[in-house]
Formats: C-alpha cells, structure tokens, sequence
C-alpha cells in the first residue's frame, strides 16, 4: 500500500505539477488539502482540477475567520510591517497552513506532508519550519527544491499530462492572496526599473481611474481589534473584505518593493493590501492617542522584531509568546473610532477619539483656555539642559560648526 501525502494544494501551476509528480515519481497517494484563507477560488474547481492531476482525495478546510481573527489582527496589533512596507499576509497565512496540513496528515494517517515552495524563496522556511514545530516526526517533501524544471518546463509538463492550469507563458506571473493581501511575482516583475503593468493587479485600481471624491470610513477599534464600520459592529471576516472592497476602489494598498528574502537575496516584490494598509494606518493613528510617549517608542522595535519573527517563520517559537504577550498588554487602552480618508491612492486619518485619549485639550490650546504652566517651563529647560551645559564648560567645544570636511 502506498504512503500517503499531503499536498497543500493552491490549483496553481506548482502544486497541480507537483501531485502528478508526486504520484509518479515518488510513489505517493496524494490528499490535496487545500487550506482557504480567503482566496478567490471555487472549490469545486479546485477539487476537479486536482483529482484530475491525479490526487487520491481532496480536503477543503475553510479557516478564513481563525486567519483573520488570530494571525492577521494580532500583527495588526503589533504594527507589524516587514521592512516597513510589507503587512505579511502571505507570511502570516503558511503557519496556519502548516498547522492544517499536521492536522489532516495525522487525520489520513500520512507520513509526509508536501508544498509548492522554491528552494530559493521564503515559504519554504516557513512551512517547513512550522511542520518541524507542531510534528517533528513528519517527512517533507518539496518537489520545486527537487526537480530539474524551469517554470516554462512546467508548463510543458502541464500540457504533456492533460494538467488543468491557469497560467500560459504570455501571463506567467506568481500570485498568492488571502483576506490579508495579494502578492505578485515572477515576468516582467524581475526587473526592478520596469513598471508593473496593469494586468498585475486585481484587488486595486490605478489612483487615475480612482473616483474624484473621496470616501469616509469610520472603523471602530475595541482592546486594539478592529470591530465595526460606521458604527455597525461587524465580523472580522466581512470587515476585512469590505475595508478590501471600498480601499481598493480608491488605489489604496499598492506595494512596489525591493526585499530581503531570509535566504539572502533581494527580490522584487508587488502587493495589493487594501484592509491591511488601512488598518494599519487606523490602528496607528489610534495609539498615538492612547499609548504613553515610552510606549510607543517601545512598541515601534516590539513591532520590527513581531514583524522579523513572521516573515522568517518562527511563529510557533517561545520568543513569538513572549512578543505577542507584551503586545497584548499595550493594547488593553487602544479603544475608540478613527475616521479614514479613502482618496487617490492614500488612506489619510482625518479624525480619532477614545474614551480613553492621553489627548488633554486643556494642556494642548492655545486659546485662553490654555492650562498649561508656562512659568515651569524655564526651570524645566535648566534642568533638561544641565548635562549639556556641565560637558560644555568641561570640554570646551571646537567643532561648533560641525566635523572636519
């Protein structure tokens, strides 16, 4: 009887590959688990079109809510931005596959688990990292670090097998989406000076086909969770992909980045995050209200630190416990509503308040309301300045005009 793996299976042109590869070079029996972080495909057509590669079975698992509700807000929470510029959807989403693909290995009584990942890229890591967390005891294969195939190869192999692919040599660009973003790579993309072309992206309009009036969103934040739009409490899910729906209209969440993969090489990369870029700039503008001057300034290296562990695949480590556990500790204030500008490309705060705000009008007018002691100010300023005017008098300051040329 043949060992049995699974596949996390996307119906792309890898993984549809790699079952028929899998079977016939390997031996295998091939469960197809597809794990549906929220991508825009139908089941039905994934599950045809991998039985018709050859899978044994086909599992379906729907975690969108335990994606958005435990992976995605909780980097919301963090700030989490990877190199600034990246909110880390495909990251954030490959340990919750990796704990799929565990659960339905020991399920089907599997001795492997399988993934489409380069050798050269970032998800390898991830998922195999992962796996080695939650069953140390599993086998992983990963046909793309084994076979001998280019990505036009693959193609070809695809049309020699009867394989059923979207992809064609004239639009061969890598997509990965969830609710959390939609990343694009491969093609024309490779070359950094060259523009992105339209047919790149399908979450977000270009900023000169955005409507000439902005929109309003109101998005209403409890313990640092997002919870409703214009005052209507609202599920993680349908909040997430309306903020998508109303952000990308208005060419919010475009990304043209250079990034430095774990395994050492720059790439580039193009993502479309709508929800993301918009709840972070909320979430953002939201502790700025709430949060202490230390806090914040804690938070920004707790947030580039979160942001490095889930980019580099140590989600299920003692040190991911230890951060998130500090994180959720900063969030117990950052209740309240931020109002959100939605315009040509941007999502500018326009307005923010909680019942919780550090804001104190009285301390922060200018009017005649003003209750600021402006009398503590000079003895304020001589104690701040002391240790500068100590070092002044005892090391007589030649540069003052700044360092040698």
């Amino acid at each position: 009887m043949a060992e049995k793996v699974v596949l996390a299976y996307s119906g792309g042109l890898d993984t549809s590959v790699a079952i028929r590869w899998l079977k016939e070079e390997r031996g295998y029996d091939v469960v197809a688990l597809t794990v549906d972080v929220g991508m825009d495909r139908s089941r039905e057509d994934l599950q045809s079109r991998a039985l018709a590669a050859g899978a044994t079975s086909y599992v379906w698992a729907d975690v969108q809510d335990t994606f958005v509700r435990h992976f995605a807000f909780p980097a919301l929470a963090a700030g989490a931005r990877y190199q600034g510029n990246y909110p880390l959807a495909t990251a954030l989403s490959r340990p919750l596959i990796a704990r799929e693909l565990v659960a339905v290995a020991k399920a089907e009584g599997a001795t492997a688990v399988a993934h489409g990942c380069t050798g050269k890229g970032n998800d390898q890591v991830r998922l195999d990292v992962s796996v080695q967390a939650l069953a140390p005891g599993l086998r992983i294969v990963a046909p793309l670090r084994e076979w001998e195939m280019d990505r036009e190869s693959e193609i070809a192999y695809a049309q020699e097998h009867s394989i059923p692919i979207s992809v064609t040599k004239a639009s061969p660009y890598s997509t990965d989406e969830n609710l959390w973003g939609r990343s694009i790579e491969c093609g024309v993309l490779e070359d950094p000076w060259q523009e992105p072309p339209a047919d790149v992206y399908a979450w977000t309009s270009s900023a000169a086909d955005t409507p000439d009036e902005p929109a309003y969103v109101e998005i209403g934040f409890e313990a640092g969770v997002p919870g409703a739009l214009d005052g209507v409490a609202t599920d993680p899910v349908t909040l997430v992909k309306r903020l998508n729906d109303m952000a990308g209209q208005h060419g919010v969440g475009r990304i043209d980045s250079i990034e430095d993969r774990l395994v050492g090489i720059k790439s580039r990369e193009i993502y479309e995050a709508p929800a993301g870029v918009t709840l972070l700039a909320a979430h953002e503008a939201l502790e700025a209200l709430t949060l202490s001057k230390d806090q914040r300034r804690m938070k920004a290296r707790v947030a580039q630190e979160f942001a490095e562990l889930v980019y580099n695949g140590l989600w299920f480590t003692a040190h991911h416990r230890d951060l998130a556990a500090y994180v959720h500790s900063t969030q117990r204030y950052v209740t309240g509503a931020v109002r959100v500008k939605l315009h040509k490309g941007t999502a500018g705060v326009v307005g923010r308040k909680s019942p919780n705000s550090l804001y104190d009008l009285s301390l922060a007018t200018y009017d005649k309301d003003d209750a600021f002691d402006r009398t503590a100010a000079v003895g304020f300023i001589n104690i701040w300045g002391l240790p500068v005017r100590v070092q002044a008098q005892a090391q007589a300051q030649d540069d003052v005009d700044g360092p040698p040329a």
